[in-house]
């Protein structure tokens, strides 16, 4: 991936030379568009109205309506439109209009190839500079997005944005911090999103282990990989199981940072199956190469990891990947099995495909005696029944704590990856009771999301605890600017929000609700 080089340029808009620069339009009370002041001369096409997305791309020469005649270096001016602000908006909904906008200027930099691109940052009272360069800058790099690490190089195909020069207003260190931001969170969906693109035989559990052990490197950054033989001495045998048809050895990669000083320790776990068959229960073949697809949960919460190392929180953030892939070799596990999980649970397995609560069970379980956190969120792409009940709108979640419930809601609102909360309770617990074991690892098609919530829910007792269901997000989710066919990255930049506001909204809420 190529993060984008960005500088804030000294100079004025209509001095800076590039290939593309871009301005932004509102629509005012009356309904009218409204154009940045050093372009109000610029005559716009009639059909331009400055709704949200809308575009309008200028080639010299510029006509002005005025007398100015101002002179503009670049070779193209863009105008986007922003819509109306200022109407009741919420800050998520501004964040993602403006990353929206990101991602138009991105679409217009592929189509006509733009190596050099300058932005103009709006001069409107409604908008605020600094979020407004954080959110555009996201989109722009989240939309910017290709995977062509296995198509034949071609030097007429489009590289990419070179340079991008920002011109602001204030000319401040905020706007330059929440570019630093932008870009960081941005980085992190792509990477997870690369990670998804990967084939089966590309990616695999000791890939997982080799991108934890990169991240060894950051500061306050320790990686732990714990083989087969390691699971076997654990009694992980949710791990194991799915593991059995496999040639590929699993991994666990738990990287823990740890900063010098804290008071809380958050917990992520991430479901890395890096190619699902379904096992002896076998999927379709139609659609199951998608299945290479089935380790985002993974591949958010350690591209989240490397993120947030960079950015330095006074909080200790511990990912947990259990990575296998699940195959129908001879020794695979068979409907009927009883396996024997971590904390001892035993679990009959009903169907084959439903392996990825088998391999999270492990994790938490381990995790949270290992580490005892102040609170877990897990990811996977869990269930087919969250598609249902959500679509590809949503991710799905489920959670024991309604104060974490609230603050992992705002974070993903504030990414623009939306949650909607599904119930928990005794109810659905007991369609996952197995005459012969303690559990069994399905509960039937009613609910099928909840169930397989509450299957995890017996490996967290009292701790905080959130699962975020994504397999109707992780690829296919809501058309968007800046979101490409195939892998979204999602997860990843809601963990970050998260952590980034864990102080000001989990910690101390989190904290009010136990003295309660």
């Amino acid at each position: 991936m190529n993060v984008l080089d960005i500088v804030v340029s000294k100079k004025k808009a209509e001095d800076v030379r590039s290939d593309l620069l871009v301005v932004f339009a509102v629509l005012d009370k009356k309904g009218k568009p409204v154009n940045d002041k050093i372009f109000q001369g610029l005559t716009l096409s009639p059909e331009f109205t400055a709704k949200e997305e809308q575009k309008l791309l200028l080639y010299p020469p510029f006509t002005q309506k005025d007398s100015t005649k101002k002179s503009i270096s670049s070779k193209r001016i863009l105008v986007v439109g922003l819509g109306e602000i200022g109407g009741g908006e919420s800050a998520g909904e501004l964040n993602d209009r403006f990353r929206t906008a990101g991602g138009v200027i991105a679409q217009i930099c592929k189509s006509s190839k733009i190596k050099q691109l300058a932005v103009k940052l709006p001069a409107f009272k409604e908008i605020d500079e600094n979020s407004f360069s954080e959110y555009l800058v996201e989109g722009l790099q989240l939309g910017l997005y290709q995977f062509l690490k296995y198509k034949k190089k071609d030097d007429d195909a489009y590289q990419g944005v070179r340079r991008v020069s920002v011109v602001s207003v204030s000319k401040g260190q905020g706007v330059r911090r929440s570019i630093k931001r932008g870009l960081n969170s941005a980085g992190a969906g792509c990477v997870s999103r690369d990670m998804a693109n990967e084939p089966g035989n590309g990616w695999t559990p000791s890939d997982f282990a080799k991108f934890g052990k990169k991240l060894s490197g950051l500061d306050n950054v320790e990686t732990t990989i714990f083989e087969k033989g390691d699971m076997k001495k654990l009694g992980m045998g949710g791990i194991l199981a799915v593991n059995q048809g496999s040639h590929e050895a699993p991994k666990l990669v738990v990287v823990d940072y740890c900063p010098e000083k804290y008071q809380d320790t958050i917990m992520l776990v991430g479901k890395g199956l890096t190619f699902d068959s379904g096992g002896i229960s076998i999927k379709p073949s139609q659609g199951m190469m998608d299945m290479k697809y089935d380790m985002c949960g993974g591949g958010a919460v350690i591209a989240a990891m490397e993120a947030i190392a960079l950015e330095k929180p006074k909080v200790r953030v511990i990912c947990l990947v259990p990575s296998t892939d699940n195959m129908n070799g001879g020794g695979a596990v068979k409907p009927g099995d009883i396996i024997g999980h971590f904390n001892g649970v035993t679990s009959e397995i009903e169907n084959t495909d439903a392996e990825g609560r088998l391999i999270l069970a492990d994790a938490l379980a381990y995790g949270i005696a290992t580490y005892e956190p102040s609170c877990v969120i897990d990811l996977a792409t869990l269930t087919g029944a969250v598609i249902i009940a959500l679509g590809h709108h949503h991710s799905g979640l489920m959670c024991n704590n309604d104060t974490l419930a609230k603050t992992l809601a705002k974070a993903g609102l504030r990414a623009g990856e939306p949650l909607w909360r599904l119930p928990l309770g005794p109810a659905y617990a007991k369609q996952i009771k197995s005459k012969v074991a303690d559990i069994k690892n399905t509960g039937g098609r009613p609910a099928g999301s909840i169930t397989a919530a509450e299957y995890l829910h017996k490996f967290v007792g009292d701790t905080p605890w959130a699962h975020l269901d994504i397999a109707g997000t992780a690829w296919d989710f809501t058309e968007k600017t800046y979101v490409p066919k195939g892998p979204s990255g999602i997860g990843t930049r809601t963990l970050i929000e998260f952590v980034r506001n864990w102080r000001a909204e989990g910690s101390s809420m989190l904290r009010s609700q136990k003295k309660s």
